[in-house]
């Protein structure tokens, strides 16, 4: 199997305006991922609001965007939850729609030690022949997963990559550095600075709105060597990324594509839709990445 790597768009869930899941516009918002060149797509993660979906939702999402890819990149499905047998189940209802991969959070209320840890996720690779990307989130999750349990991790069987979402990259070279070949390393939040260190590919919010240039900025990087162009393209690329950041991630991308003229509705309560104080930074994001057009409506 040919191992993932490039920029993986960590995908939102498109409703329509009474709040419903919308698989038409789902579908429409996947294949313009697609065409624009994305390297791979996950649906039903935090950015998909995975928690605020059921359990039909969260399956037909799943089967929206592995029928409307259609084999054409990878598709992983974030599986995880807070109870063993459930992230289990999750991932039969992957293999059941036909998903290349899924991508699991640890628990996120239990706090589990590293010996909880390593049994959940024994479990789950005794119980799946899809390749299994960890999660590292310890500002949501509330567990670390730090290099040497990832270490650890990695010899379980299809334990094989690693979302790793802090802000320091020297874990990149670290895992890399106790794993070898036993573990691709995706950077979260920190995607170019990741590619450097020699992180394989990067799971993005901001791809949600620039799909092109979050590829190329891999291509360029991890392929090319081509470090100024580069950097050239991630400084413009900056506003959207850090717009993107923190609190604002769901409501600040779903905005973003309803100006795109890629509706995906409201996020769902708890969230509120982007305040409207938000809105001037949001323009000045897409126009200083080129979306002058967007700005100016």
């Amino acid at each position: 199997m040919t191992r993932f790597r490039g920029t993986f768009s960590v995908m939102v869930t498109a409703y329509d305006d009474a709040g419903n899941f919308d698989p038409a516009r789902m579908a429409r918002y996947t294949d313009w991922q697609v065409t624009e060149g994305i390297h791979g797509l996950i649906p039903l993660g935090s950015t998909g609001e995975f928690l605020s979906l059921d359990k039909a939702e969260r399956e037909a999402v799943a089967r929206c965007v592995v029928d409307t890819v259609a084999g054409r990149v990878p598709v992983l499905l974030g599986a995880g939850a807070e109870r063993t047998e459930d992230v289990i189940e999750n991932c039969r209802m992957a293999e059941a729609v036909g998903a290349d991969g899924v991508m699991i959070i640890p628990p996120f209320y239990s706090t589990p030690t590293e010996d909880e840890l390593y049994r959940h996720y024994a479990r789950i690779s005794e119980a799946t022949d899809l390749p299994i990307m960890l999660y590292n989130n310890p500002a949501t999750a509330n567990v670390d997963l730090t290099p040497p349990i990832v270490a650890r991790l990695s010899t379980l069987k299809g334990v094989d990559y690693i979302k790793e979402s802090t802000m320091d990259v020297t874990r990149v070279r670290d895992i890399i550095d106790l794993c070898g070949d036993r573990m691709t390393v995706f950077g979260g939040i920190m995607g170019f600075e990741s590619f450097v260190n020699g992180a394989q590919g990067w799971v993005a919010v901001g791809s949600n709105i620039l799909p092109k240039d979050c590829a190329r900025l891999f291509t360029l990087t991890a392929d090319a060597q081509d470090y100024d162009e580069a950097r050239a393209l991630y400084r413009k690329m900056l506003p959207v990324i850090r717009l993107v950041g923190g609190h604002r991630y769901v409501s600040a991308t779903k905005k973003a594509l309803e100006l795109m003229d890629l509706p995906t509705g409201d996020p769902r309560s708890p969230r509120l839709p982007l305040p409207e104080a938000d809105m001037p930074e949001l323009l000045a994001a897409l126009e200083a990445v080129g979306l002058v057009h967007l700005a100016e409506a």
